[in-house]
C-alpha cells in the first residue's frame, strides 16, 4: 500500500531491514564530501523559491565538480579501481 500511495519509491525482496541495510552499505561506499554537500543543498533549498532554489542547486553542483574526491572518482573510475575518497 505504501508502494502505490507514493510513501516509498521501492520494496526490498528481503524485507525493510535488509533494503534499509543495503542502502546504507551503498552510502558508505560514496564520497562523504558529496554526501555532505547534497545534503546540505537539500536543506537549504527546501524552503526557498524555485528559482532560488535550481540556483543554490547549481552552485552546490559545480562546488562538488570541483572538489578534491570528484577529481577521485573519476580517475577510480576510470583505472576499474574502487576510489579513495579524501575523509
Amino acid at each position: 500500500e505504501a508502494l502505490r500511495i507514493g510513501l516509498v519509491n521501492r520494496l526490498s525482496a528481503d524485507g525493510a531491514r535488509a533494503g534499509a541495510l543495503a542502502l546504507a552499505r551503498l552510502i558508505a561506499e560514496r564520497s562523504p564530501q558529496a554526501i555532505r554537500f547534497g545534503k546540505g543543498a537539500f536543506y537549504a533549498q527546501s524552503e526557498k523559491p524555485l528559482a532560488e532554489a535550481y540556483e543554490l542547486a547549481s552552485a552546490v553542483m559545480v562546488e562538488n565538480m570541483l572538489a578534491e574526491d570528484a577529481k577521485e572518482g573519476v580517475s577510480a573510475f576510470l583505472e576499474k579501481r574502487a576510489p579513495t575518497w579524501a575523509e
